[in-house]
């Protein structure tokens, strides 16, 4: 196994991020004391905003990834492109905001968790509302009724113990964490080979928490950091596509995890709800 150094770097994926990627370097600044190098991973951006970026500021790194190749994949390639003397990654997405000292608070909390693969700080809504970044894995049960009563019926028991909203906000492991915001053990990330890239976006963070657990890492959520998530910059330009996208991920994630005759027609079940589900969200939409 390849041995880092204890450099820090982030790496975000961009498309077309707007004006939100200014205000992630700015408070970038301030969430660490630590030298920080900053990787663009652009997956085929056409605003020009990353490639600015990059003149304006010497830490900042523009990497063409060759085209769009989702969340997961476009993060693979920033984080193979680190030298060696990168340790700890953060993967994070360019419409964030951080809070002063966020970055050096997760790095405080591996000091504590040297078993910790991936650090969450707590996610705040534009509005201020915490965000329940940390959540249990979704099994089928579980998985399945939140998809279906989560629109109509936000209250529903699955949907209240998968995102693990009534859990004491408080220093903890989780079963995963917001790919929004991740910092990373390089050793622990490539131990699992990163991401999996076939999670073009959406359940590529539930599946890499998955297979960190079981490779022995932990998850750990760490509410005394914090960032502002604005979301939606760049996926709220195609809607429905994303829907689709998520719906897709979601039987892709149980599928990989119930293999065998066996699950054949509870997974054909599971794929004709989430098409329904899927035709009912975009009428609506």
């Amino acid at each position: 196994m390849t041995r880092y150094g204890d450099d820090l770097a982030v790496v975000t994926v961009t498309y077309s991020p707007g004006d939100t990627l200014d205000r992630f370097l700015a408070t970038l600044a301030e969430a660490t004391t630590r030298p920080v190098e900053v990787v663009l991973a652009d997956n085929g951006s056409t605003d020009g905003v990353p490639e600015a970026a990059a003149r304006t500021h010497e830490h900042v790194t523009f990497l063409d990834t060759g085209g769009n190749l989702g969340y997961g994949g476009g993060a693979n390639r920033g984080v193979a492109a680190l030298p060696g003397s990168v340790g700890w990654v953060v993967v994070a997405n360019p419409d964030l905001e951080w809070a002063p000292g966020s970055l050096d608070a997760l790095l405080e909390a591996a000091k504590r968790h040297p078993r910790g693969g991936a650090f969450g700080p707590l996610i705040r809504e534009p509005s201020g509302e915490v965000y329940p970044s940390a959540r249990l894995l979704p099994s089928l049960g579980r998985g399945l009724g939140h998809a279906v009563f989560a629109k109509v019926w936000p209250g529903n028991p699955w949907t209240r113990e998968y995102r693990q909203e009534k859990t004491s906000v408080a220093e903890r492991t989780a079963g995963w964490l917001s790919g929004s915001c991740l910092l990373l053990r390089r050793e622990a990330f490539d131990s699992v080979d990163g991401f999996d890239p076939r999670y073009f976006m959406y359940f590529e963070d539930v599946d890499l928490g998955d297979r960190l657990a079981r490779a022995g890492w932990l998850n750990v959520y760490v509410p005394e950091a914090e960032v502002v998530h604005i979301g939606g910059v760049s996926t709220a330009k195609a809607s429905n596509r994303m829907l689709a996208a998520h719906h897709s991920s979601a039987y892709r994630y149980l599928a990989d995890r119930h293999r065998g005759p066996q699950w054949a027609p509870v997974l054909l079940a599971v794929r004709l709800g989430l098409g329904l589900r899927l035709r009912l969200l975009t009428r609506r939409g």
